[in-house]
């Protein structure tokens, strides 16, 4: 291992004088020198758009020449000469690319933009030129094979097995010429993802709808004024904006009256990347779906859905698409049972009109205004941005015992702000920093990442610099921002991402990633403490008058809290079930993007007053994210955070401190260090049981008997009352049973490695 490492010094000071052509010249490249931030932040100050091409040429050739080193040595492979050095290479490739696709998410421009072009295909052909290098693979083979033999423990047998694995899918075992086809098929991918996600912000940015004053009945003072000052941003002087962001949209689709105006701006926004000019992408999907599918039998898959599911816990659409059949009928048998109760309000507003998609947000509101004398709007004042931070702060202090202090370090825009995590011992944990309001450059939704990831340096933990992304409400005139229940959810889910990246503590830089349909657990299982009426008496209070949320609001607030799941789960499910379908496609063959999906959905039943979360033009999760294949991620997650939740309930105390920390150590901290399910048995000590989740959705009694065809709702194979057998553990049914996620989680954006973009808020009060 020292002698590798002497290596990889000469070869890193030889490319510091060669690279870029001087020392000098490398220097003056910010991403290229060392960070001096404190606590090892990006140097947000210095770097400018022009330094991210050359920083990344300069890190491919580094990582190159590491890899070098590691296939030169003619001694035999050992664990410490290939694995160990393998897992230390590319450091600052890793680097600079976590940086870069935060920041393009969050503040892109036509140069950062520009950037992505010709830098994703550069960096699809370096993985590939590394993952199908012969003589690595040769190596990291010949220990895999006598991988027993070795005396490698649990760590470093996963270590070796999951970089195997990743190879062999990276295409290690094809021959020359599918190599070849492969690494055209990457860059191929990769160029349109990056052109996918431009078109869809493209899309939403181009869109403003403007309205008169005599126009904005029902809204609130702070969604007028939010309008108002974007009208006089865009030289719209008489006018009012509404724009697709989500702190705009959503409101107006709430509380206008305006039908036609809310017909208006629903249709934009399903309708975006649709149509037929420069940033239409039907024939993106076309591309994408082509290009995936001739790239899963490259590697011997009949579907790029078997590809993606056989690395996560799920192992196989089929048993995906089990969990969100179980879940369909519920919920759209309770979804047509809302519409009949809405329908009666909309017959008693127009006689003879018929219900439509974009009356669902209005009427829905009115219903719940009607059922629980309950206004949203009245809880807004308690949940201040302010309030609503000092909420999350609160509960991983007295869950965890960390703590978090403001600290002045370099931000990439003038709205982030950062804090310093402290751990139980006062310990630095990592930096996390916030940026909660919408702009032009951001991409929509939320979303949280990595700067930096946790590793470890000579024996010493190296800790994570961490993002959390937002396009919340923004604060207008002299109000604060005041969240919504579904922002204040949303915060506290990201949180919890931004918790799983703090807690890392994993020795090896490849063990980082969970599987995709785990990722969500530690985020999904803090939105359970949001609303408890414990929780809201520490952090609910009136921005203006300090006082405590009263307890009958309280009561309003949980009494509602299954009102409209029907929607919620059938937009959220038809989602997940295009996305799956499409990519078990085994034969491509050019399709009419809207007609296969009407197709699609017409066949589940899906009624025409609901549309998927995402339709496939702007479904960029599956086409400029991480989720292909695996929108499912989200309710399989669920199955696991509400049975999670249910130990802290069990306790008698949603506080208990022993709990909380065997779900770090045995979850947060781990990474992944052991598979999804071996590490929720050792939280658990049993297998998830998903009548948790059936009662928090309302689809089962009170007694945990679930509600006609929710049975089954984590997919039991055949019906088999046993339970089912998936990913390595068995997700069990109804009856009793004793024994028991990669990446920037993408919203509207883009994948990178270990972190986690998700959950924006685009649903009428559900996120993903």
């Amino acid at each position: 291992m020292r002698t590798v490492a002497r290596l990889c010094l000469v070869l890193y000071t030889m490319m510091t004088f060669t690279a870029c052509g001087s020392a000098k010249k490398a220097e003056e490249n910010p991403l290229l020198a060392e960070w001096t931030a404190p606590f090892g932040v990006p140097p947000f100050d210095k770097i400018r758009t022009e330094h991210y091409l050359p920083a990344f040429e300069r890190a491919m050739s580094l990582h190159d020449a590491e890899i070098d080193a590691i296939v030169s040595n003619n001694d035999e492979p050992t664990f410490e000469n290939t694995m160990l050095a393998y897992d230390a290479s590319g450091k600052l490739l890793a680097r600079l690319s976590l940086v870069f696709g935060m920041v393009s998410a969050a503040e892109t421009n036509d140069g950062l933009q520009a950037v992505q072009e010709q830098l994703m295909p550069k960096l699809a052909a370096h993985e590939d030129r590394i993952r199908m290098n012969d003589r690595l693979f040769g190596r990291i083979r010949t220990l895999y094979d006598t991988r027993r033999t070795l005396g490698l423990d649990a760590e470093q047998m996963r270590l070796l097995e999951k970089t195997y694995d990743e190879f062999v899918r990276s295409g290690a075992l094809l021959d020359a010429e599918r190599k070849a086809r492969l690494g055209r098929i990457n860059e191929e991918l990769s160029l349109l993802q990056v052109r996918f996600g431009r078109n869809v912000l493209a899309e939403t940015n181009a869109f403003v709808l403007p309205v008169g004053g005599g126009q904005l009945g029902g809204l609130s003072n702070d969604v007028r004024d939010a309008a108002r000052k974007k009208a006089l941003e865009l030289g719209l002087k008489d006018k009012y904006a509404i724009t697709l962001d989500g702190p705009s949209r959503i409101p107006f689709l709430t509380y206008s009256p305006e039908r036609e105006l809310r017909e208006q701006l629903y249709k934009a926004y399903v309708s975006r990347g649709d149509h037929d000019d420069a940033h239409d992408n039907k024939q993106i999907v076309n591309d994408l779906i082509r290009l995936r599918l001739e790239k899963a039998g490259l590697l011997g898959y009949d579907s790029y859905a078997d590809y993606v599911l056989s690395e996560q816990m799920a192992r196989t659409p089929e048993a995906a698409g089990e969990l969100l059949e179980g879940v369909w009928e519920p919920a759209l048998a309770r979804a047509r049972e809302e519409l009949a109760q809405m329908d009666s309000l909309l017959q008693t507003d127009r006689k003879g009109a018929v219900f439509e998609a974009w009356d669902w947000w209005y009427y829905a509101e009115k219903l719940r205004k009607r059922k629980y004398a309950f206004d949203e709007e009245m809880l807004r004042p308690y949940f201040s941005i302010e309030n609503v931070q000092t909420g999350i702060f609160f509960l991983a202090n007295r869950l965890y015992g960390i703590t978090f202090r403001p600290v002045v370090v370099p931000v990439y825009h003038p709205d982030a702000m950062a804090y310093e995590a402290l751990d139980a011992d006062g310990t630095h944990l990592g930096v996390l920093y916030f940026d909660f309001f919408p702009r032009e450059g951001k991409s929509g939704g939320a979303w949280c990442g990595n700067f930096t990831e946790q590793y470890y340096e000579e024996g010493e933990r190296v800790a994570p610099v961490v993002g959390i992304v937002c396009n919340f409400t923004p604060p207008v005139n002299s109000s604060p921002a005041l969240l919504n229940l579904d922002e204040t959810a949303t915060l506290f889910h990201e949180f919890g991402h931004a918790l799983h990246f703090l807690f890392h503590d994993v020795k090896y830089r490849g063990l980082t990633d969970v599987e995709g349909d785990f990722v969500e657990l530690p985020s999904q299982i803090m939105e359970n403490w949001a609303f408890e009426p414990e929780m809201l008496r520490h952090y609910a209070t009136h921005y203006r008058t300090g006082e405590i949320i009263p307890d009958h609001l309280v009561q309003k607030l949980r009494r509602s809290a299954g009102f409209n799941q029907g929607f919620a789960l059938t937009e959220l499910v038809a989602a997940a079930r295009t996305d799956l379908d499409l990519h078990r496609m085994s034969r491509y063959e050019p399709f009419e993007v809207d007609a296969y999906e009407k197709q699609l959905t017409d066949g589940y039943g899906l009624i025409p007053q609901i549309a998927p979360r995402y339709r496939f033009p702007y479904f960029s999760h599956i086409f400029d994210g991480g989720y292909s294949a695996g929108y499912y991620f989200y309710i399989w997650a669920e199955v696991l955070d509400k049975d999670a939740f249910e130990a802290f309930r069990e306790s008698g105390d949603l506080f208990d401190r022993r709990i909380a920390h065997a779900f770090r150590t045995e979850i947060l901290e781990k990474g992944g260090s052991a598979d999804g399910m071996t590490l929720y048995r050792a939280f658990r000590g049993k297998n998830p049981d998903k009548r948790a989740m059936l009662r928090a959705r309302g689809l089962s009694d009170e007694s945990g008997a679930t509600a006609g065809a929710a049975r089954e709702a984590t997919g039991s194979a055949a019906g088999s009352s046993a339970g089912t057998t998936v990913a390595g553990g068995r997700l069990p049914s109804d009856g009793p049973e004793t024994v028991p996620m990669k990446g920037v989680l993408s919203s509207d954006g883009s994948e990178t490695a270990s972190a986690g973009r998700e959950s924006p808020s685009d649903g009428a009060g559900a996120r993903e």
